[in-house]
């Protein structure tokens, strides 16, 4: 294969020389982007929110939250020239205190952390085909959890990293370690505590992503063909007993799949206690999900006789990057409905620049200011992303029995 065009084919290009040059020169170009954005050992910060959108996520009417203000109870918020006011997330998660032990008497609904006997949620966001929508899926259900009260876990199981990025880590600038290391088969495992990083979003932190997660996908096999341990043969149960040692910290834990069938997949998928499988309504996908689904029912099957454990709460398919005006579609979508019916989320993710427009400052719709876009085109992807959140929140709670 001639892979440089002007390449005469006397002088045939060494591939793995130039992609590892071409990949170099992706990491400096965004280096520089980077630094240019954020200056070196910068964080992401996060916005300020309108009492419109503190009203929404706290679960309050604006005018208690002004009454609050005027009574001098609860945290200040910050007031604009023109008398509006606004909320950071820190702030957000003060009043939920407040209002927990200060509201009514069933307003423990504020501070919606796990209770006695409630299980750690852990949500894993799978697909077997890229560009459906799975880690955005992902980043903005993380967020939106925290948003609402919970406290949340994101696990980036994507060597690419693609969730990293969205909330300001650079693998392979910033060298942060991967859950790898404390699912490794060799002595250098390291707690998951030492791993986890806090992001800009309160009440959100994140395992992190790099390429030695893919170092997992040729471990597990030699570690199965050693007969000296069982580690190897229990490798479905790693990313469970690694999450175990943080679980009072949490709520829920969403994990952002690799696009493939791979072993991170499927230990993922054993730790998981519910799945959400993103879905593009097209042909082709919807033929690729199925072959998908056949590939991952025909695997689990001989693990679980070995003892692994697939006891999920829920899983449902979600639609992504919808297209409502999109005639095939809109059948796509209700060909699925019939099949799948109480397995499918009653509300799709809309297809919106909103979205990918936010994603080129590597940013998501919640942290976008609304006055940067087009409001229109805001509101309406904002909307779509709040009904599946919500609804994804409410299977959630219906977990642990509420």
């Amino acid at each position: 294969m001639n892979a440089n065009p002007s390449a005469s084919v006397h002088n045939p290009v060494n591939f793995e020389d130039q992609i590892l040059e071409q990949g170099d020169l992706i990491s400096k170009k965004l280096h520089l982007l980077s630094v240019q954005r954020f200056p070196p050992n910068a964080r992401k910060t996060l916005r300020p929110f309108s009492l419109a959108e503190v009203a929404n996520y706290v679960g309050v009417s604006q005018s208690t939250l002004k009454k609050l203000h005027l009574d001098g109870k609860g945290p200040s918020p910050q007031t604009s020239p023109s008398g509006r006011r606004s909320y950071t997330a820190g702030q957000m998660l003060e009043l939920r205190q407040y209002l927990d032990q200060h509201g009514r008497s069933e307003s423990r609904m504020y501070v919606p952390h796990r209770r006695n006997g409630e299980k750690l949620q852990v949500v894993a966001v799978v697909n077997f085909k890229g560009g459906s929508g799975k880690t955005t899926t992902a980043a903005h259900l993380a967020q939106y959890l925290a948003l609402t009260g919970h406290r949340v876990l994101a696990v980036d199981l994507d060597p690419q990293a693609s969730l990293s990025s969205l909330h300001g880590f650079q693998p392979e600038l910033d060298q942060v370690a991967s859950i790898y290391d404390a699912i490794r088969y060799d002595g250098e495992k390291k707690a998951l505590a030492d791993i986890i990083r806090p992001t800009n979003f309160p009440g959100l932190d994140i395992v992190p992503a790099n390429l030695d997660l893919q170092e997992y996908e040729y471990d597990t096999p030699l570690a199965m063909a050693d007969k000296s341990s069982n580690e190897g043969k229990t490798f479905f149960t790693r990313i469970s007993r690694a999450l175990a040692e943080v679980d009072g910290k949490y709520d829920v834990v969403v994990i952002d799949c690799p696009p493939q069938l791979g072993y991170l997949t499927l230990t993922a998928l054993t730790a998981a206690t519910s799945v959400l499988i993103t879905i593009h309504p097209q042909m082709l996908d919807v033929m690729s999900m199925g072959q998908f689904l056949l590939m991952l029912g025909g695997i689990l099957k001989p693990i679980r006789a070995a003892g692994a454990e697939v006891n999920l709460s829920w899983y449902r398919y979600l639609i992504t990057r919808y297209e409502p005006m999109d005639v095939p579609q809109a059948q796509m979508v209700g060909f699925m409905s019939t099949m799948f019916h109480e397995f499918m989320l009653k509300n799709q993710m809309v297809k919106s620049t909103a979205v990918s427009d936010a994603g080129i400052t590597k940013q998501t719709l919640y942290e976008v200011e609304r006055a940067a876009m087009n409001r229109a085109t805001y509101d309406r992807a904002l909307e779509s992303l709040d009904a599946v959140n919500e609804e994804i929140t409410d299977l959630i709670h219906r977990s642990w029995g509420r």
